[in-house]
């Protein structure tokens, strides 16, 4: 263990770093800035790659691409960047892409008030994108669970395919505590998932695991992949079949 004295934005930095993320595309945003201030800081130093995008849809698209090339990914925005997000999140559910979404809430509506804390963002969470789908949410209360539900979300993305939501506040977001951090040898980190066959024997890329998760291959790895927003089959290309429409919107047990 070490101790350092962290706000809970930067112990989302460092929890997402040791969880393995290499790429972070983000948008300036209070309350949620110092996420990409301190990834942009350290990912450097760990060989990977920080972008600041136009805005926070392109910030949304940049990491699905990354996560597509077998990077673990995060972004970080409050409010009216999760509104922005919403269509992109939903595309990363449907074409099953791993990514970690970072709301540091604020009071809304609209710009609402940047500096001041909220918890209005639930219903959100749940259900902004249009449709059916489940989402994961995990919402920490301390500097410290910013830190372990960050390496959680991480876990959670990369094991069910699917983006993940971490839905903070202000108030943990800029409360500083002095935390003790676990190390490397004592964290519990998911890789990233492999195919299990070549092409050479039926490799099909949505095709389930024993877990209902499939494993599919990154970009530029030699195996052939359709990526869609459309309802899909195994092999990844469209389908109008209600059976397997209704297996999309039934999560694993």
């Amino acid at each position: 263990m070490s101790a350092k004295l962290m706000q809970g934005n930067e112990a989302v930095a460092e929890g997402a770093l040791a969880a393995g993320v290499r790429f972070f595309g983000g948008y300036p945003i209070t309350p949620s800035t110092e996420i990409a201030e301190t990834m942009a800081k350290l990912l450097p130093k760990v060989g990977g790659t920080f972008i600041q995008m136009e805005d926070e849809i392109a910030s949304m698209g940049v990491i699905l691409g990354a996560s597509l090339a077998g990077k673990k990914v995060l972004t970080a925005s409050s409010g009216p960047g999760i509104s922005l997000k919403q269509e992109l999140i939903g595309y990363a559910a449907e074409a099953e892409i791993p990514a970690v979404i970072v709301n540091v809430q604020r009071v809304g509506p609209s710009t609402g008030q940047p500096t001041a804390p909220s918890q209005g963002d639930v219903m959100q969470a749940r259900w902004g994108t249009h449709g059916d789908h489940p989402i994961i949410v995990l919402s920490p209360w301390s500097v410290r669970e910013a830190f372990d539900l960050t390496v959680k979300s991480v876990n959670f993305a990369e094991k069910f395919r699917t983006p993940v939501i971490l839905l903070m506040d202000e108030i943990v977001g800029h409360l500083r505590e002095n935390v003790e951090l676990p190390t490397a040898d004592e964290l519990e980190i998911f890789p990233r998932r492999i195919p299990k066959k070549s092409r050479a024997e039926g490799y099909q890329p949505y095709a389930a695991d024993d877990d209902l998760v499939p494993n599919v291959a990154n970009f530029g790895e030699g195996y052939r992949i359709h990526v869609t927003g459309l309802i899909h089959d195994e092999t990844g290309f469209p389908v109008g079949s209600p059976k397997v429409h209704g297996n999309f919107d039934s999560p694993p047990s």
